[in-house]
């Protein structure tokens, strides 16, 4: 409840802020195409008083070359609007009365016959763009992602929330799917977590997030796809930009990166690198009751990651048709952990008294490395018709060492030592994957008819050494040590079929057939507790279907429905025992099967621009986490992974950018599901929950004074569900920012402060198969973040000269 109390006053500040600007009804719309009849896309749109020419507002047309201003006072206007290789178009005087609305309809440019190199561009992408297929987020749209991560990015992002353990899940629905550049990131769990920790924000472009894709994405990812893409300079000649960000909370991090870009017309070459070294804690707290014990569990950790990351990339123009890129990006990176876990052991119903108190103070050391080729070769055949191909290989190697001594006391200050048992624990992971696609498109009956083909193969090779420590010298033990092995090989084949039925409605179709074979084989070291492999041979179907009616201009809906599936892999599959101590850890499930789920989505969009969307989805098997008990030693409990029976999810989002006065922008996101999970494992262990939860996002941004602009951003979190069975509660978050431009808008200078009130943190309850649950955790949320980039070099804009078919430029100043 005080949580609730302090963000509702936290979030009034907000919208008393907003409500207070003057409220003004009237709208100017306005549709623009060059002399060829083509959209016209991010061209500036300015509109001016007529009584004393002055600047009332500036709008840039999106992807369909729509403009449209809103919230206009009355009075009369012109309006001035520029494009790159386009003569300047203007509307004359025209009058606006309340409650308004101007329609201008189609607006043509006209070739234009002055140098390119005088004319300059300026535009700004809005922080959330939603497109037929994908919402796409632009991460330079905020000021508050300065110093963050790809995964703290990702918890602002719409649609999205990412729980404690750092799980993302999409309109309520796990099973994302992460791609980078439009490749797939194959890591999950903890290491996805570390790469998307060490992936900074300075280097993101954009968040696309696909909740229900086509036939030509693969059909893994239950919730869908977040393609992560990472900046890449489209402008000719050379460019690049260097950025640095320090942050402090209770602890300090820091971020160097640099980009840069060469492109003329017959080829691109593109680079970036990035050393980041990230120093954090996270804080954990439970209370269990299992078996006729109470344990008072206290986990703390500090870690240090450092992290460099690379890529480079040539594309090659061969004539005007054909195009051959390759690309190379890696990361290596290493880490160290100290972790105490503390767990005061009781017997009931007296827990009051202690019995012995366990402590394990774990050090660890590891860290990887992951590097990735691709070979592209496309050919545009003639006007939408093309054929592409795709080669691409990665290696993904991580490894550690972890000492955990496990100590038994009488009481918490340690004095009267009773027990020990020390352990070494060395996993290694070794992950190849090869795959080849192909994709061929061309117009078909007014549409567009595409057919392609996936052919992925992955082998990972896992080895867990479990040694005993005994007088100091480390003793293998063959009982917990094994080597894990998992071979995939997916073959995929897609068609599609997309067009306008009429004006108003078009269509979106596809199908795809994915068969999967693949092979768990586990290797004890002891071969007495061999078990047999794990083998799931099978073909699946999944079509896709969609349509799109705009019965009036101000007005578009999407209904789409689409089957996928997500396999569970190596992280999951094997039931190695990963500890805090001998009391707390998790293991993963070989017996895990694969989870189907048919989606449904209905989308409407208003004005443009605010965007109405809910869900239903129903999971078969769905792949989740449970607490329970450990049945070898009663006073121990882990985590682990497990198949529900099915798990159902109807959901909504409503996102909406608006704007308050002349200079006051405001987007506001809010999500809600209601989520049902159903198993009966048997022996009394039912999974019977259901669960409300609902979020919200804002983030209001206005200029100050002497060109500095302020951002004030935060999300309110409701209580919801993680996993199958744990409850949490609300958490909630109020970031603060400033940015101020110099030299000649070349030089951008951020100041962040986030989760000012830290109150991000999380509590909740688990109950399942005898054991009870209270928990809290928190981390290094709040901090104060200063960075600092700088665009060098031509900074010129690429066009294609509307009368000569050429490509030009036009020199840009700065972003």
């Amino acid at each position: 409840m005080k949580k609730l109390i302090q963000a509702n006053y936290a979030f009034l500040l907000v919208f008393l802020f907003s409500s207070n600007i003057n409220g003004q009804n009237s709208q100017i719309k306005g549709l623009l195409q060059d002399d060829q009849g083509e959209a016209v896309v991010y061209a500036n749109v300015l509109l001016h008083s007529s009584v004393d020419s002055s600047l009332v507002k500036v709008e840039t047309t999106d992807d369909a070359g729509l403009f449209n201003f809103v919230d206009v006072n009355a009075g009369s206007y012109f309006i001035k609007a520029s494009y790159v290789g386009l003569s300047d178009l203007e509307v004359t005087n025209f009058d606006v009365v309340e409650s308004d609305f101007k329609d201008l309809g189609l607006l043509k440019f006209s070739a234009s016959s002055t140098s390119l190199s005088e004319v300059t561009v300026t535009a700004t992408r809005a922080l959330v763009e939603v497109k037929p297929d994908r919402t796409v987020f632009n991460v330079q749209g905020t000021i508050n992602s300065v110093g963050e991560d790809a995964l703290a990015l990702m918890r602002k992002a719409p649609s999205v929330t990412v729980d404690n353990n750092d799980n993302i899940s999409i309109l309520g629905r796990t099973g994302v799917r992460i791609f980078i550049d439009g490749k797939v990131l194959p890591l999950s769990g903890t290491e996805l977590s570390n790469y998307l920790q060490n992936l900074p924000a300075e280097q993101i472009d954009r968040i696309d997030i696909i909740t229900n894709p086509g036939a030509k994405y693969e059909a893994e990812g239950n919730a869908g796809i977040i393609d992560i893409r990472l900046k890449r300079d489209e402008n000719n000649g050379t460019n690049g930009s260097v950025s640095a960000s320090f942050s402090q909370g209770q602890q300090s991090r820091y971020n160097l990166s640099g980009t840069i870009n060469y492109r003329n017309r017959a080829m691109n070459i593109f680079g970036n690198v990035g050393y980041g070294d990230r120093n954090g804690f996270n804080d954990m707290i439970f209370e269990s009751y299992q078996n006729s014990f109470f344990l008072d569990e206290i986990n703390n950790t500090d870690f240090n990651f450092k992290n460099t990351n690379y890529r480079i990339g040539t594309d090659f123009f061969i004539g005007k048709r054909h195009t051959v890129g390759f690309l190379v990006g890696g990361a290596i990176n290493d880490r160290s952990t100290n972790n105490d876990n503390i767990i005061k052991i009781s017997s009931l119903p007296d827990y009051s008294s202690i019995d012995s108190v366990l402590v394990a103070r774990n050090t660890a050391t590891g860290g990887g490395n992951n590097y990735t080729l691709n070979l592209n070769y496309r050919y545009d055949i003639a006007k939408g018709k093309s054929f592409n191909i795709d080669l691409d290989y990665g290696n993904y190697r991580s490894f550690s060492s972890r000492l955990s001594p496990n100590k038994y006391f009488t009481s918490v200050d340690e004095t009267l030592f009773l027990s020990e048992r020390i352990n070494v624990i060395d996993p290694e992971n070794d992950i190849d994957i090869y795959t080849v696609k192909v994709d061929y498109e061309q117009p078909i009956a007014g549409g567009v008819f595409g057919v392609g083909s996936k052919l992925s193969k992955v082998v990972s090779d896992n080895t867990f050494l479990f040694y005993d420590k005994i007088d100091n010298n480390q003793i293998r033990n063959d009982q917990r040590s094994n080597v894990f092995n998992y071979a995939e090989n997916v073959y995929a084949g897609y068609l599609s079929y997309n067009r306008p039925i009429n004006e108003m409605l078009s269509f979106t179709s596809g199908v795809r057939v994915e068969q999967t074979d693949a092979t768990g084989i586990l290797t004890p070291f002891d071969l007495s507790l061999a078990e047999p492999p794990v083998e799931q041979n099978y073909l699946s179907v999944f079509p896709n279907l969609g349509l799109s009616w705009t019965p009036k201009q101000m007005h578009s809906f999407n209904l789409s429905f689409g089957r996928r599936i997500n396999r569970p892999d190596y992280n999951v599959l094997n039931p190695f025992e990963n500890r805090l101590s001998e009391l707390s850890f998790e293991k993963g499930n070989p017996r895990l099967l694969a989870e189907i789920v048919n989606n449904v989505e209905l989308g409407w969009t208003y004005q443009y621009r605010y965007n109405f969307k809910i869900g239903y989805s129903k999971t078969e098997n769905q792949i989740t986490r449970l607490i329970a008990p450990d049945t070898e030693d009663t006073r121990a409990g882990f985590i682990t992974w497990a198949n529900l029976a099915n798990q159902t999810v109807v959901s909504g989002n409503i996102s909406a950018p608006m704007q308050f006065g002349e200079n006051w922008n405001a987007f506001f996101n809010l999500s809600a599901s209601y989520i049902d999970n159903q198993a009966d494992y048997g022996d009394g262990q039912i999974v019977d929950v259901q669960a409300f939860s609902y979020s919200i996002y804002t983030q209001q941004t206005f200029p100050l004074f002497e060109k500095v602009k302020g951002e004030i951003s935060g999300y309110f979190a409701g209580p919801g569900v993680w996993g199958g069975v744990f409850r949490y509660e609300s958490s909630w978050s109020l970031n603060l920012g400033l940015q101020r431009k110099f030299l000649n808008d070349q030089l951008n200078v951020k100041l962040a402060a986030n989760d000012i009130f830290y109150q991000s943190w999380w509590e909740g309850v688990s109950k399942f198969g005898g054991l009870e649950s209270t928990g809290s955790g928190k981390n290094d949320s709040r901090r104060v973040t200063l960075s600092a980039s700088y665009n060098f070099g031509n900074q010129k804009v690429k066009s294609r000269n509307r009368k000569t078919g050429l490509e030009e430029e036009s020199k840009r100043v700065g972003n």
